[in-house]
């Protein structure tokens, strides 16, 4: 087999014409054809009798009992739809298969949030989990129709954010679709012989096959996750981690949108980003309580004060509160905060109390680096960070949703 490297430094790469016995390696990358798109998807020669449509592709059936294998394919690109792979934690969110008006939650063309619902249901007794399909996760690279493998994955256990509806709006018209999280197990390379007796037989016929991975067996017999996870070798993003891709041309326009708000020449007074940076700040950290804005500064700027809680049940005794202080930016994509700014923050910090950096920008690289080596606690919400949340909280997806959800925090 001609493996070569290319692309990211040490990336495997596989040819389309390889692909029928090429192994199953995380973060491997799996080429196309480079012909039409019917022909190109690698998906159809990598794994046999995968279907080459959709993102979501069951072998066997497409109801849970029925399917043998999953195949869940992503763009990663969809706005209103934002799959992403979490890899430090080892989580896959994807969104299911109801996605337009018109249908009921589960009443929809391919069934594929029926089996979701089932396969979440089933993680909790091991007479289900048995008939669970192994899940392989795969996700576009932008290069024309190459894949990467991002692992072997179940249903998340977590029964509250494992699998949710959530409602979306379009042309005045609400509906829900559901929103599921995936463990990604930690398994560097699924056996081909495991993969192939299990799309013959069945995920329960085959239980116990000499090929099956441990970590997928020990989810079968007792629950038991162990995740794949992948902390960042480095402890601070560059511009472009905390920038939209050039190329998305949607989320360059919404972040672009928010900032012009706030310009100079925008609708709204530069120092009233304030309340909705601190807005954005509880879509991420939904266990903030008592934030306020503090009054004007004496450089025209604001701040805002709160506290998030930690343990315990709300309302009650148990727990405790992490202060924190926040400071927003509403600065344009090629203007980055420096150390400057970043210095009045710090400097607002109050013994065991952490900070807050929002901003429609970027940290620019020095200011980053100071704030890592000299391990202020400090989180950063950029510009990228900013527009996922959007996308995924809200369902904001034009310049015009924008300004109304501004509009309705101002009001």
């Amino acid at each position: 087999m001609h493996v070569h490297f290319g692309g990211q430094a040490n990336e495997r790469r596989f040819p389309f014409a390889e692909l029928s016995t090429a192994p199953l390696v995380v973060d491997a990358v799996y080429e196309g054809s480079g012909g039409s798109a019917f022909k190109a998807d690698p998906l159809k020669k990598l794994i046999p009798r995968c279907t080459n449509q959709g993102g979501f592709r069951a072998l066997g059936g497409r109801s849970f009992g029925k399917c043998n294998l999953l195949v869940l394919s992503s763009s990663g690109e969809e706005p209103d739809w934002p799959d992403a792979l979490d890899a430090e934690r080892g989580v896959f969110t994807y969104f299911g298969d109801n996605r337009s008006p018109g249908h009921e939650l589960h009443d929809t063309p391919q069934g594929g949030n029926r089996m979701l619902r089932d396969m979440f249901e089933a993680v909790s007794a091991v007479h289900q989990r048995r008939r669970v399909p192994p899940i392989l996760v795969f996700m576009k690279t932008g290069e024309g129709a190459a894949t990467r493998f991002r692992g072997l994955a179940v249903p998340s256990s977590d029964h509250e954010l494992g699998l949710i509806a959530v409602w979306r709006q379009t042309s005045g018209s609400r509906f829900q679709n559901y929103r599921a999280e995936f463990e990604i197990l930690d398994c560097p390379e699924v056996p081909r012989t495991w993969m192939e007796h299990v799309r013959k037989v069945g995920p329960e016929k085959a239980v116990g096959h000499a090929d099956t991975p441990d970590v997928w067996q020990r989810w079968v017999e007792r629950g038991e996750v162990h995740r794949l996870r992948a902390p960042r070798t480095i402890e601070y993003r560059t511009k472009e981690q905390q920038l939209p891709e050039p190329s998305d041309a949607n989320a360059v326009a919404l972040l672009s949108a928010l900032h012009g708000i706030f310009s100079e020449s925008g609708a709204r007074p530069p120092h009233d980003f304030e309340f909705v940076a601190a807005e954005l700040f509880r879509l991420i950290e939904p266990r903030v309580d008592n934030l306020e804005i503090t009054r004007p500064t004496a450089d025209g700027g604001r701040d805002a004060v709160g506290r998030l809680r930690i343990g315990g049940v709300e309302g009650q005794a148990d727990g405790i509160h992490a202060e924190f202080a926040l400071e927003a930016k509403a600065y344009g994509l090629a203007n980055g905060v420096g150390v400057k700014e970043l210095s009045r923050l710090i400097s607002r910090l109050r013994h065991r109390q952490f900070g807050v950096l929002v901003t429609t920008s970027y940290l620019a690289s020095q200011a980053y680096r100071e704030l890592r080596a000299d391990g202020h606690p400090v989180i950063v919400m950029s510009g990228i960070d900013i527009v996922r949340v959007l996308q995924r909280e809200k369902g904001i997806r034009t310049p015009a949703q924008v300004e109304a959800w501004v509009d309705r925090i101002l009001a």
